[in-house]
């Protein structure tokens, strides 16, 4: 089996145990967890932000007409069937019998309703629009039958359409994110249904009896915020919690000698990555001189400074040593493996030398600053990735410093255009190339409903124009050539500056198992007694 579809449950010897460890898992119901997670989510509204933290808690309250599984292959969910009637029109076969947690039943209606409001929820960070790019109309043709007709031929859509959750038209006609957030408006089919969201804090979720898929275990389920890479652990060794994702680097190799844990590891699809500002012309935020003296043209629009960010990147050190072996040098945004990874886009050279050749060919042989910016709470070592970040390219004379902000200040600030260089992630889940360079390096139109995530900016026509002629070639092996070109391209463009994928890693108290997920969701779904 493939290295990127295993997932490996790790149980080790003895290490000395807490001298006062809270005997907290005693004093709860055997069907109640509390899964401690590393990014909060920042709205129940299901359409409101495109990031793995909602999606998460989403997963949990809503259903999707199609689902992914551990391994990013596709379900039925509120379909249970689908198939392109036409080289435009993809029909769908709802299940019959499936109710809104309030009771009422779920039908067509309320999937054309979803689709018509997931693209244009008032001022979200970055949205669902580019999933649905291509759909031109929704057809209801009876109450557990929709029709999708798309501008041209979509082999994607059904992987697209995964990303959308179905919410009750009866209780969200009208409804503000606000009004999912306090949960008048957050009724959904999903396994659980949500109690209580305290943000930054915790959401607290109770069995839905009526699903309609297997019944859950866990009556009672918490998804806790706990943001400090030490506090989580401490957490689960303390029994507070039940299970822990984006398990610290620092703490693996005791964890995995944990007789109390279980550890569950999985490459996983997430990309950490730089990416420059291309939105400004003259002079920019965050980029001086050396004598602090702003510079008179945007840098970053030269390839040749591009180029120097990029060679002075020692990969295999930001792996081995600043993630410990938790992640995979990069030179693309999906791992060798996947679905139109391309092999001729190789890992980027640690090349310094040539790094100082190209800054003073472009015209700067004393370098300049600027400032990275980067969170500090919602990628493993993120904060400490920059640091390292900021180290190289101040030894090729890019004296560079780190503004490491929380999650929610930096993401609303990153999607305002206001950082010159910021580091961030991105899961490609659909398994293919098309949903990053759609989302990420897709020219940014609203319109259009591309660019949803592209915070730099970056565009080019040509590479646009490659994804929408890839999503109307139904062949796979077609359809793979021209992904692959594109990758090549935007690697060719120095589009954005990859570093490395993550292995997605989680810890379990003893006697619990996770279904590792290559998307790195943390789902109670996934969470089961081990046999």
């Amino acid at each position: 089996m493939p290295p990127i579809f295993r997932a490996m449950a790790l149980m080790g010897l003895a290490m000395p145990a807490l001298a006062n460890p809270a005997p907290a898992t005693a004093q709860r119901a055997a069907d109640v967890v509390t899964i401690g997670v590393a990014a909060p989510a920042t709205s129940v509204d299901p359409h409101f932000f495109n990031a793995a933290p909602n999606s998460q808690l989403a997963s949990h309250v809503f259903s999707r007409l199609i689902e992914r599984d551990a391994r990013v292959q596709l379900q039925p969910g509120l379909a249970e069937s689908w198939r392109a009637i036409a080289p435009t029109v993809w029909e769908f076969r709802l299940r019959p019998g499936v109710t809104w947690h309030d009771g009422r039943p779920f039908t067509a209606e309320d999937v054309a309703f979803s689709l018509a409001r997931a693209p244009h929820v008032p001022n979200s960070p970055g949205g669902y629009g580019s999933f649905l790019r291509l759909v031109k109309q929704v057809e209801v043709v009876g109450p557990l039958t929709i029709r999708l007709h798309t501008r041209q031929p979509h082999a994607l859509l059904p992987t697209e359409i995964a990303y959308i959750s179905i919410i009750a038209r009866h209780a969200a006609q009208g409804a503000t994110t606000e009004d999912f957030n306090s949960g008048r408006a957050a009724i959904g089919t999903g396994p659980y249904r949500l109690l209580s969201h305290s943000p930054n804090d915790r959401t607290e979720l109770a069995r839905n009896d009526t699903f309609f898929g297997p019944r859950e275990p866990w009556s009672r389920v918490t998804l806790r915020f706990i943001g400090h890479d030490a506090a989580r652990t401490a957490a689960l060794l303390a029994g507070e919690v039940d299970m822990i994702d984006q398990v610290p680097t620092a703490d693996l190799a005791r964890l995995r000698a944990e007789p109390r844990v279980g550890l569950f590891e999985i490459q996983g699809l997430r990309l950490i990555f730089l990416q420059v500002d291309f939105s400004h012309d003259g002079a920019m935020p965050f980029v001086t001189d050396q004598a602090g003296q702003p510079l008179p043209r945007n840098p970053f629009l030269d390839l040749r400074i591009r180029r120097a960010l990029s060679l002075a990147i020692d990969r295999e050190a930001l792996a081995e040593q600043v993630m410990e072996g938790a992640a995979r040098p990069a030179g693309q945004w999906l791992p060798p493996g996947v679905y139109s990874h391309d092999p001729d886009t190789p890992v980027p050279p640690f090349a310094p030398e040539q790094a100082r050749r190209l800054l003073a060919e472009a015209g700067y042989p004393d370098g300049f600053r600027l400032t990275l910016h980067s969170p500090n709470d919602r990628y493993p070592n993120d904060a400490r990735t920059a640091q390292a970040v900021a180290r190289m390219w101040s030894r090729i004379g890019i004296r560079t410093e780190v503004a490491a902000l929380p999650w929610a200040s930096f993401s609303a600030r990153s999607a305002r255009q206001e950082f010159a260089v910021r580091l961030s992630g991105w899961g490609s889940s659909t398994g293919e190339a098309s949903y990053f360079l759609a989302n990420v390096l897709g020219t940014y139109d609203p319109a259009a409903r591309r660019g949803a995530a592209n915070a730099g900016r970056y565009s080019n026509p040509a590479l646009d124009l490659m994804v929408d002629r890839a999503a109307a070639i139904l062949d796979p092996e077609e359809r793979e050539r021209l992904l692959r070109g594109a990758v090549h391209l935007a690697s060719e463009e120095v589009a954005l500056i990859p570093l490395f994928h993550l292995v997605n890693a989680w810890a379990t108290r003893a006697g619990l198992r996770y279904d590792a997920r290559m998307d790195e969701r943390s789902l109670a779904t996934g969470l089961r007694r081990a046999q």
